[in-house]
């Protein structure tokens, strides 16, 4: 399930998610639309999936992954093909609510409830080598920005609608819903060594069992919701503009193409390591030190435009490896604090919740960029807004978390 997870990662994200910033030059060039209106094509994406998340979130804990997967590549199939053809602004948007359907239903919440289920002590492991698959997903932008080259956007969509259903509609054959099922249990355990969970513990907060309605009255929900709302906006900005600031600021559009493709690449350093270190120490801190990066690596992007392209490099080391570590470790917090009964649901409404940024952070920068002609201010902005993200892992109330849980329960 971890392979399956990992190759079905790599194709969404390089295909569908960060191939999203090669297509929009194009689209732009041949229908005469604005970044804004582009850009809210990612809006829609971030709300469909956080309207969806919490209901996908409920529904994977009752039925289980397969169903879900095997749904949603259809969907987004669909969109796609509807996409390719699309002469009208309405239509653009229909589009991306089909393919955003299809999305919610065979990425994050569906695949991390998966193997949440199987792993308890080697969640932040097992999570990271799968959303690994997203950062090898850069190898295909290039891919698609020559799909588009050689054939235009409108076939390239064609081409990656018929992907989804040749890749992911197998693969999702592979998944199955909680290891008790099969006679299992996580991390392979027997029954003599497995704990508990309602009396599993360590030095951090973990093995309570709490539903998604007790989740909501807890200080340690909302602390992880406003951290990774604010992760979800810049790194949403970041990806769907990064090709066309590159080409504000006079960089080819192939070198341009190879940065876009960079940042998910770099990015699997972050989601392995820090998923094992996150499996090993202190987990606000692990994610705190990946906000720190994302912080500086804002800041290289920012003045990349005055001081030179060397400024990239810096920029896809500190960025990549930033936002790559906060993905493992986003699912190994929710796990650790809330424990994997309710997991889909609790895990689901927070990346119902950190849609928000999803939605906020594209437009946003489009329109900085529509109003004054460039996209520097709003990444200083976004590296200021990254600090209070490091506020919000660093004040969890991890001594009293144990306590306010325990007292809900």
């Amino acid at each position: 399930m971890v392979g399956a997870a990992f190759f079905i990662s790599m194709y969404i994200g390089g295909a569908i998610f960060y191939g999203f910033t090669a297509v929009f030059e194009p689209i732009a060039n041949d229908l005469g639309w604005s970044y804004t209106q582009i850009s809210l094509a990612a809006s829609i994406r971030g709300l469909e999936m956080g309207l969806l998340a919490p209901v996908i979130g409920a529904l994977v804990d009752r039925w289980g992954p397969r169903r879900l997967m095997y749904i949603g590549a259809i969907s987004t199939a669909i969109g796609l093909v509807l996409l390719s053809r699309t002469m009208f602004l309405a239509m653009f948007y229909i589009s991306f609510v089909l393919i955003t359907v299809g999305l919610s239903s065979c990425t994050q919440t569906v695949l991390m409830t998966a193997l949440a289920n199987w792993f308890r002590k080697k969640v932040g492991i097992a999570s990271g080598v799968a959303l690994a698959g997203f950062g090898f997903g850069g190898l295909l932008v290039p891919v698609v920005v020559r799909l588009i080259d050689m054939y235009e956007w409108r076939m390239a969509m064609v081409i990656l609608a018929v992907g989804m259903l040749v890749i992911v509609v197998p693969l999702s054959l592979l998944f199955r819903h909680k290891p008790e099922q099969y006679g299992y249990l996580p991390d392979g355990e027997t029954e003599d060594e497995a704990i508990p969970e309602n009396i599993a513990a360590s030095s951090q907060t973990t093995g309570l069992t709490v539903g998604a309605r007790l989740a909501l009255k807890s200080r340690i929900f909302w602390h992880l919701a406003v951290a990774f709302t604010i992760h979800g906006i810049i790194l949403t900005s970041v990806i769907t503009h990064v090709m066309p600031y590159l080409s504000s600021i006079g960089i080819a559009r192939s070198t341009s193409s190879l940065v876009a493709a960079g940042i998910p690449l770099v990015s699997i350093v972050g989601r392995v390591s820090f998923g094992w270190l996150g499996d090993r120490i202190d987990r606000r801190r692990v994610a705190t030190g990946a906000f720190v990066l994302i912080s500086l690596g804002l800041l290289c992007f920012g003045y990349a435009a005055a001081s030179g392209i060397w400024l990239l490099v810096l920029f896809l080391i500190l960025l990549g490896i930033g936002y790559g570590g906060n993905n493992p470790l986003r699912v190994a917090l929710a796990r650790e604090f809330f424990g994997r009964r309710n997991f889909g649901a609790v895990f689901g409404l927070l990346m119902g919740i950190n849609a928000i940024g999803s939605i906020a952070g594209p437009p946003l920068a489009g329109w900085v960029f529509d109003k004054w002609g460039s996209y520097q201010s709003i990444w200083f902005v976004f590296a200021g807004l990254a600090v209070v993200g490091i506020v919000a892992l660093l004040t969890i109330p991890l001594v009293k978390a144990s306590t306010e849980l325990n007292d809900e329960v």
